[in-house]
């Protein structure tokens, strides 16, 4: 994996002439040498990406929500292919995947990717058991499903047997029978709107207030579309796959379009085997 932007010594184009084995100024070597070279596409470690992609620092007043989205995408904008995200993913995005899952407090999503990806509780991981520890967060992030039918198999091992309990966030007025469902099953209810629908406004308040701060969003695309429309999202992760699909699958994010497009600016972008790893951040 390398490092696109921000440009540093080991992205810059080697200068005309570069010379194996030559320094610039100050020993800093050429961005031409094999020293470089192999830093830069190294395999980077799961502390580097770590640090990458690491949240913001907490304000003096504590730690304010943030919300960022975790979404891969082809070159021609399909999000998913039959359905699911795997095939358009690769093993360098699911490094990322993990580390980003292993930085936040929770991880939304929504409760038709939950059916179709065959959603599985977070798990500790031990190369990232001290860095949370530190950050003061449990062993693993929880699972925090958006559903306004709560039209869920409460069986599976998310509800029945996850390492944190499973969050399930609707809206007042849902189903009481399928909220006792999800209770009975050892998940947590959570009301995050005033109809049968969740207010992503309201959403991240609430998760805010559980102590979850650090956000995560895995989509899917109409979830992710109502965060875009109600400007709760701070950050988006994109990867970029280097495959074409055609066909009629969605886009990263779906619903009604917002009045005004919203500008997100690059903040960093990695590379490796052709995939494109994007970060941006709210304007």
């Amino acid at each position: 994996m390398r490092r696109l932007f921000p440009v540093t010594d080991e992205t810059a184009a080697p200068a005309p002439g570069g010379t194996p084995g030559a320094e610039r100024p100050g020993g800093v070597p050429d961005a031409g040498t094999p020293a470089v070279a192999d830093r830069a596409a190294r395999e980077w470690s799961l502390a580097e990406l770590a640090a990458a992609y690491a949240y913001p620092q907490a304000a003096a007043g504590g730690r304010e929500p943030w919300l960022r989205a975790n979404m891969v995408a082809t070159l021609d904008g399909a999000a998913q292919h039959e359905g699911r995200s795997q095939p358009i993913s690769s093993a360098a995005d699911m490094r990322i995947f993990g580390t980003l899952r292993a930085l936040a407090d929770v991880v939304v999503v929504g409760a038709e990717t939950v059916r179709q990806e065959g959603y599985r509780p977070a798990r500790a991981r031990a190369e990232f058991t001290p860095m949370r520890e530190a950050a003061g967060q449990g062993p693993a992030p929880a699972i925090a499903v958006v559903t306004a039918s709560l039209d869920l198999d409460f069986s599976l091992p998310l509800f029945t047997s996850p390492l944190v309990p499973t969050l399930v966030l609707t809206g007042a007025a849902a189903a009481p029978d399928r909220a006792a469902a999800a209770e009975a099953a050892g998940a947590r209810v959570v009301i995050a709107g005033d109809g049968v629908g969740v207010d992503p406004v309201r959403a991240v308040r609430a998760l805010a207030e559980l102590g979850h701060t650090r956000l995560l969003t895995e989509g899917g695309p109409r979830l992710l579309g109502q965060m875009v429309a109600s400007g709760v999202l701070d950050e988006l992760c994109l990867t970029v796959s280097p495959m074409l699909t055609a066909g009629d699958a969605q886009r990263i994010a779906g619903g009604p379009a917002v009045t005004v497009p919203q500008r997100f600016a690059l903040v960093s972008m990695l590379e490796e085997d052709g995939f494109l790893f994007t970060r941006y951040r709210r304007a």
